[in-house]
């Protein structure tokens, strides 16, 4: 299985193209260790400690962490990590999470969209729900599952961490209806329809357009996944995609960890006149902080970079040669780091398109490197900066909530009022196979 770092060092882009560069990153970033003032915001300690009290209060809901990709990577051996103490190798653990005022946290399952190509997609899945499972079942005093907005709520008064589920790719379900029915049971509330590569019923962002859009199959999973009361998830989508389904949904739909295209033109982050639909859907758009979907100026390092390396070809003779070539030239070339004020500029764009009401965060902690994150926001400790950051730009207290997690419980209750009506009025859809028309 090929690990989500190999997979973002896959994803520079041409510019303009929205085409998959499968060229590999390889740079040094400067530690977060320096002062939060050097990472680009005007954040003072007085305006620290008020973001902390209105997330203590919101709460602070995280709808995309790839923490139980990394236990599985290390062989699903839970014993190997006590996740009550801080672990420097993992991308998150209890004693952070609480430093970071976090209250609710979607803990993702994914596996490779390459399995799909030989039916291990679903075999491959379950690990990761065992794994997701079992690590919340361990830490009774600190983590509870959660199946509703209620739940949530509940589980968070009480002083634990809510946790909930997100399929991250259509591509484990396998093509079956009863599949996605199973996943809801065992807990998880959103499913991103595609992940890097398309499927068979929908495009990827990162992908060849094959479908364009969603087929006729795939519009019957958005309305399944309305009728059982699970989220339609549009991040990685195309966003002929991502337009299918908000023409066929019932319910409000999310995007799990994705930032504006306005800001960085990158095919994984949402253009405008999709956020411009989500008033009238519901929806909210909780914003990554990766860098490579941040930076302003990723598109063109990337260009840069693509144009070395082609170079490099022509000019070398050898593997080694090449290598070295882009080392040197990547040293001399440092890759555009993004700060916090970059990741508080997508919010102010979002803002400024869709409304304050359909922004959320979703993060994607997802290694235990702080640099592949935007500069300051390196681990799970790290969210009361930005919302201090927000602050700073005259945010009120309430905008600060609805961005930390109101906005997504809202959501979330009217996307169960929906499932629950349609549920009165429609049986489950039992066709299976996918049409590629």
């Amino acid at each position: 299985m090929l690990s989500r770092r190999l997979f973002l060092e896959r994803a520079g882009l041409a510019a303009g193209l929205g085409l998959l560069n499968r060229s590999l990153f390889a740079r040094k970033i400067p530690s977060l260790a320096a002062p939060f003032a050097a990472a680009g915001s005007s954040t003072n300690n007085a305006l620290l400690d008020h973001a902390r009290t209105l997330l203590q209060n919101a709460p602070l809901i995280d709808t995309h962490n790839d923490l139980p990709s990394m236990l599985i990577d290390t062989g699903g051996d839970l014993t190997k990590f006590d996740l009550s103490k801080v672990q420097p190798t993992l991308c998150a653990d209890i004693p952070r999470m609480r430093e970071g005022c976090l209250g609710v946290q979607y803990w993702s399952v994914y596996v490779d969209s390459s399995l799909q190509k030989d039916h291990r997609a679903l075999h491959e899945s379950l690990r990761e729900f065992d794994v997701t499972l079992r690590m919340i079942h361990a830490y009774p005093e600190a983590f509870e599952q959660a199946r509703t907005a209620d739940d949530i709520e509940r589980i968070y008064k009480s002083g634990k961490i809510a946790c909930l589920i997100g399929v991250e790719g259509g591509h484990m379900m396998e093509n079956s209806l009863a599949v996605l029915r199973v996943f809801y049971e065992l807990g998880a509330r959103y499913m991103t329809l595609t992940h890097w590569d398309n499927i068979d019923w929908a495009d990827s962002a990162t992908d060849r357009p094959e479908h364009r859009g969603l087929t006729a199959y795939g519009k019957q999973v958005v309305r399944e996944m309305n009728r059982v009361g699970m989220f339609v998830d549009l991040s990685h989508v195309s966003a002929e995609t991502m337009r299918d389904a908000l023409g066929v949904t019932r319910a409000p739909v999310i995007f799990s960890h994705s930032s504006s295209f306005a800001m960085n033109p990158h095919p994984r982050n949402v253009p405008d006149d999709v956020l411009r639909q989500l008033p009238a859907n519901g929806g909210v758009c909780h914003v990554n902080f990766i860098k490579e979907f941040i930076s302003p100026k990723n598109v063109a390092w990337q260009d840069q970079r693509s144009a070395a390396l082609r170079d490099f070809h022509l000019h070398l003779d050898s593997d080694q040669a090449i290598e070295q070539a882009m080392k040197d030239w990547e040293k001399k070339n440092p890759y555009p780091m993004p700060t916090i004020a970059d990741v508080a500029n997508h919010i102010d764009h979002i803002r400024e398109v869709a409304g304050i009401d359909h922004i959320g965060i979703g993060a994607d902690y997802y290694s235990a490197k702080p640099d592949d994150m935007a500069e300051g926001l390196g681990d799970v400790t790290r969210y009361p900066y930005l919302f201090a950051e927000l602050l700073s730009r005259k945010y009120s207290d309430d905008d600060v909530m609805k961005i930390a997690g109101r906005n997504h419980l809202r959501a979330m209750r009217q996307m169960e009022k929906v499932a629950a009506d349609l549920q009165k009025k429609e049986p489950p859809i039992v066709g299976e196979g996918a049409e590629k028309k």
